[in-house]
């Protein structure tokens, strides 16, 4: 009898506590929680309820005070910094609320930096980069800098350059918290057209607009998983057609602006 799959991450009574002059904050408090191969998952929670020391944790970006983290079978929350490093840029790809793209370099270079660190040979970065930007519709802006993109187009480039390292996991923090509703629509109708091709997802937010378009829900509060849920993603193209209709009356200057 074949024994069943691990889960592409599998996090067992972590706990994150912080001493902050004479005070104990404990960020997590014990959070079980796995999340397989193809999943697009939403993390949500008010401030303070520990999705973001969660984020950083499952990002390789902190380390828990007890507990375990296995990414594709492996304790990752024992490893050095330097073995850490090495899984954040070979496993996991980041995108986050401000792009984080370098202002005077173009969209293809910006993508090629992860592999920059990666030791990737000048040509196949290149490529890879090209493809990257082609797979989130940008084969025509690889030499814009970001001050020529569109915050929607910013976006995609860094949705790109997480994608280049072929990851197993994308982490999406706050995604579309810089961006207006019908962008915001296309940056999630992207995440959705990835996890089809199967790629894992797990997207934190505060927005129930944003989280519905995840396939499942976990939801924390004082540091504690108190509800995880399956639930009937929206359409990004339905909500994007919905929200394309009621901008209809919207100034043509005003709806250009924020265009992807």
């Amino acid at each position: 009898m074949n024994e069943p799959a691990r889960p592409l991450m599998d996090i067992q009574q972590l706990t994150k506590t912080y001493v902050m002059g004479d005070q104990m904050v404990h960020a997590l408090r014990g959070v079980d929680l796995q999340i397989s191969t193809g999943e697009f998952v939403a993390i949500m929670g008010a401030s303070g309820s520990g999705k973001s020391t969660m984020m950083n944790i499952i990002g390789c970006l902190d380390r828990p005070s007890s507990g375990k983290y296995y990414l594709q079978g492996q304790d990752v929350a024992t490893l050095r910094d330097d073995e850490q490093a090495v899984v954040r840029n070979r496993m996991i790809g980041f995108v986050f609320q401000s792009f984080n793209l370098l202002r005077r370099t173009t969209a293809l270079k910006n993508v090629e930096l992860p592999l920059i660190y990666a030791g990737i040979p000048a040509a196949d970065r290149a490529m890879r980069a090209r493809v990257a930007l082609e797979q989130v519709g940008l084969g025509q802006r690889l030499d814009h800098q970001p001050s020529q993109l569109s915050g929607g187009q910013q976006q995609r480039v860094a949705v790109a350059r997480a994608l280049v390292t072929r990851p197993s996991l994308i982490l999406a923090d706050e995604p579309t918290g810089n961006l207006d509703s019908q962008v915001s629509a296309e940056v999630m109708n992207l995440f959705q057209t990835l996890n089809r091709q199967g790629l894992t997802v797990v997207l934190v937010t505060h927005e129930d607009d944003i989280a519905a378009y995840a396939r499942r829900v976990v939801r924390m509060r004082d540091g504690m998983v108190v509800s995880d849920r399956l639930q009937d993603q929206v359409s990004a193209a339905s909500a994007l057609s919905e929200t394309v209709t009621g901008a209809s009356a919207v100034p043509a200057g005003e709806a250009g602006r924020s265009a992807l």
